[in-house]
């Protein structure tokens, strides 16, 4: 398994639950990371990504605030903290490793290795 994404459950609104991807170091790096998400019946979405270096951050407007994304370059692991939960935010959310180093992309196109998901559940 090149990507491992883990921390989703069922949680009831204004929760918070911490979301963890380690990966091969090969695909890890010094590459751009980011976290996507996809609810049923809809398009995957951007959620938030961070530069290789960790030193720039990139977040969708519908999480500002209440999600941080942070690494840990020594242990080759990405994490998502989701605070303040809503029903909303439920989704299948993916760990991946994007084609550049340096940047904040957001685009699914941008990103070449996706990990398996991890499912948050936000019940109201």
């Amino acid at each position: 398994v090149q990507l491992q994404a883990s921390g989703g459950g069922l949680v009831q609104a204004g929760a918070s639950l911490r979301l963890s991807c380690a990966a091969s170091e090969w695909i890890f790096g010094s590459h751009d990371m980011g976290w996507f998400r996809q609810a049923p019946g809809k398009e995957r979405e951007f959620v938030a990504t961070i530069s290789g270096s960790g030193g720039r951050t990139n977040y969708a407007d519908s999480v500002k605030g209440r999600f941080a994304i942070s690494r840990d370059n020594a242990k080759n692991t990405v994490y998502l903290q989701m605070n303040s939960l809503k029903p909303e935010d439920t989704a299948v959310y993916y760990c991946a490793t994007a084609r550049s180093s340096g940047f904040t992309p957001t685009a699914v196109s941008s990103y070449a290795y996706w990990g398996q998901g991890t499912l948050v559940t936000v019940s109201s």
